[in-house]
C-alpha cells in the first residue's frame, strides 16, 4: 500500500491501517521515517507503564484496568511486551492471550511486541510505536513489560505514569530499598493483597516513599486485580498522576528523556549483530579477543 493511502486511512480510523502502520516501523520498512513526521498526535494520550517482577499480576492488573475503563466508554491501545529469545530474538510468550476477553471489543487494540535483545524490558520501536497510537486519538495507553527485574526502569523514559506492581513475597522494606525499579515508581500497587504480609507490606511502603523532585506523593495501593478489588482506588491515583505528569516541565523532562534514547538509537543503527557476531568469532577463534579494544575500533568508524 503506498504510504500517502495508508496514512489517508490511518487518519480516518482504520485500525487495519493502525496496525500496518505500526508494522511499518516495528519493521523499519522504507518510508517509516517519513510516517512519523507526517503523523500528529489527535489527542495527548496518558502512556501507563506497568513494571514489576515476573509473577507480579501485571496482566491481570491490566486486565481489570482495561475492563474498568471500557465500562466508562474510554478507548485504549495496549502494549504486552513479550521476552524473546537472546539468540534469534522470537518471541517466547504471548500476553494477549491473557487477555480473550476484550479482543472483540471496538474500544480495545492489543498489540504485543518483542524486546529483541532489549535488557531493559522494552523493545527498540516502542517510543516510535507509542507516537503512532497517541496519533490515533486513544483515550489512554497501556504499556505491559515482560517483568526482568531491577532492569526494567527503561519504562520511566516511555511512560507519563510508571505503575510498579509489587506482591506480599517480594520481601520487607531493606529489599524493597534495594531494588531500583521502586524509583521509578509514580504509583505502587501490592497486588494479590489477600496474601498474607500485605498490609504490612504496603505499610513499609509507605514509609519509604518521598516526594518527588516534582513534588508529586507517591501513592501505595491495595489490589487484588483477579477478584477486581482496589480497582477504583488504583485508578483514581493513576488519573490523578496523568494530570501531574501533562504539565509542560514535566513533558519537557520526559520527552527530552525520549530524544536522548532515539539519537542513540538511530547513532548505533548501522552496527548489525549478526556481521559482529562473526566477526568477534574469527577473533576468539585467533586467541587474541579484548571486548575493550574490539568496541573501540568500533567507535572510531
Amino acid at each position: 500500500m503506498e504510504l500517502p493511502v495508508l496514512l489517508d486511512e490511518f487518519k480516518h480510523g482504520n485500525v487495519r491501517a493502525l496496525a500496518r502502520c505500526i508494522s511499518f516501523v516495528e519493521n523499519e520498512v522504507p518510508g517509516y521515517d517519513i510516517l512519523l513526521t507526517q503523523l500528529q498526535p489527535a489527542k495527548l494520550a496518558p502512556v501507563i507503564g506497568f513494571t514489576g517482577a515476573p509473577g507480579a499480576g501485571k496482566s491481570s492488573l491490566v486486565n481489570a484496568l482495561t475492563a474498568h475503563w471500557v465500562k466508562h466508554q474510554k478507548k485504549l491501545a495496549i502494549i504486552a511486551v513479550d521476552p524473546t529469545s537472546p539468540f534469534n530474538f522470537g518471541s517466547l510468550l504471548g500476553d494477549r492471550i491473557r487477555m480473550l476477553e476484550h479482543f472483540n471489543s471496538d474500544q480495545v487494540f492489543i498489540r504485543s511486541m518483542a524486546t529483541r535483545g532489549s535488557l531493559g524490558g522494552l523493545c527498540s520501536k516502542i517510543i516510535e510505536v507509542v507516537q503512532v497510537l497517541q496519533c490515533f486519538g486513544f483515550d489512554y495507553i497501556l504499556i505491559e513489560t515482560v517483568g526482568v527485574g531491577q532492569s526494567e526502569v527503561e519504562i520511566a523514559g516511555v511512560a507519563d505514569t510508571s505503575v510498579v506492581v509489587i506482591v506480599p513475597e517480594s520481601g520487607d522494606e531493606v529489599q524493597t530499598l534495594k531494588s531500583g525499579v521502586m524509583e521509578i515508581a509514580d504509583v505502587f500497587a501490592v497486588n494479590k493483597s489477600d496474601r498474607e504480609g500485605a498490609d504490612k507490606m504496603a505499610i513499609n511502603l509507605k514509609k519509604l516513599v518521598h516526594d518527588k523532585p516534582e513534588g508529586w506523593q507517591t501513592p501505595v495501593v491495595n489490589t487484588i486485580a483477579t477478584a477486581n478489588e482496589g480497582m477504583e482506588e488504583l485508578v483514581t491515583a493513576i488519573e490523578a498522576h496523568t494530570a501531574f505528569a501533562h504539565s509542560n516541565e514535566r513533558r519537557a523532562i520526559l520527552l527530552a528523556e525520549k530524544a536522548i534514547m532515539l539519537i542513540q538509537q538511530e547513532k548505533v543503527k548501522h552496527f548489525h549483530r549478526k556481521k559482529m557476531e562473526e566477526e568477534i568469532l574469527t577473533l576468539l577463534n585467533q586467541h587474541h579477543f579484548n571486548l575493550y579494544v574490539y568496541v573501540r575500533s568500533k567507535l572510531l568508524l
